[in-house]
């Protein structure tokens, strides 16, 4: 495990796949320009559809999606570790996986994540959101293994179900990453909390790029990609425009944290309720 400069890009991502490849090519080459080797973008990287039939209108297979051979390519051109928060990937005639891929230096692809926990949800606002209606939920937990250590991989609303990381910490993770697309209301209200809990009660650092601002199609994102420490200190954090954060990050204050409050091995199995 060694210490390392990590980035998120903020993006406002539309729905031209084109032009969203090219914005976050320009803004992994600037964050790889300041230093840092983890490079991590937000959920929707390529595609921020209108509604979920428009998504899996424009989503591809593994096989032919226009985004992977980019971002394996310049992974290795730049020699760092690009995380891309998710692209939908279609799986069947009706539905996509929201699958994150994490590229390492070589280029090669040396983890996916398909999001487990979906987004069903109708907010106080009147904003509607089925998710599950066009993807399909992943079921699989994933440690990747880089080499600063093991990192665990999650999506936006994952970032609500603490067992995962939970379990993603006792399979050895010092560090999650939250790639998402949260809405405003919510995002104002639980994304610096829960993010900070997850640090927390787990040891480990948080790596949270994400959507901003207004997008061609009207929805608004939070942004506020952010990046946390172990014991909980926000180590750097955007504002609501497309971006760059940078942080240091040193997995050897995981080790530190669970040495101080040791409770990933407190945990036991109860009866009940």
């Amino acid at each position: 495990m060694t210490a390392f400069r990590a980035a998120c890009v903020q993006l406002r991502s539309t729905d031209d796949v084109a032009e969203n490849i090219r914005d976050t090519v320009r803004w992994v080459r600037e964050a790889a320009a300041r230093g840092a080797t983890f490079i991590a973008t937000p959920e929707n990287t390529t595609l921020m559809a209108p509604d979920g039939g428009a998504k899996l209108a424009q989503s591809c297979d593994e096989a032919h999606d226009p985004a992977l051979p980019v971002f394996s390519a310049l992974a290795k051109e730049l020699k760092v570790w690009i995380l891309i928060g998710s692209l939908a990937i279609k799986v069947s005639d009706s539905k996509t996986a929201n699958r994150c891929f994490l590229f390492a230096p070589d280029g090669g692809i040396r983890a996916r994540y398909s999001k487990i926990h979906l987004f069903d949800v109708q907010l106080a606002s009147g904003e509607t959101y089925r998710e599950s209606n066009t993807v399909a939920g992943g079921g699989e937990a994933v440690v990747a293994e880089t080499d600063m250590g093991k990192i665990g991989l999650s999506i936006c609303y994952d970032l609500r179900f603490p067992q995962l990381y939970r379990k993603l910490a006792q399979k050895g993770a010092f560090a999650f990453t939250v790639p998402s697309a949260f809405t405003v209301p919510t995002g104002s209200a639980h994304w610096h909390v829960l993010l900070r809990a997850r640090a927390i009660e787990n040891g480990a650092f948080v790596i949270a790029p994400a959507q901003g601002g207004t997008h061609a199609n009207g929805r608004n994102t939070y942004g506020h990609s952010l990046m946390v420490a172990p014991w909980g200190e926000v180590l750097a954090e955007a504002g609501t425009e497309p971006g760059v954060i940078i942080a240091d990050i040193d997995p050897a204050l995981a080790a530190e944290a669970r040495a101080k409050v040791p409770n990933l091995q407190h945990d036991r199995e109860f009866a009940g309720p």
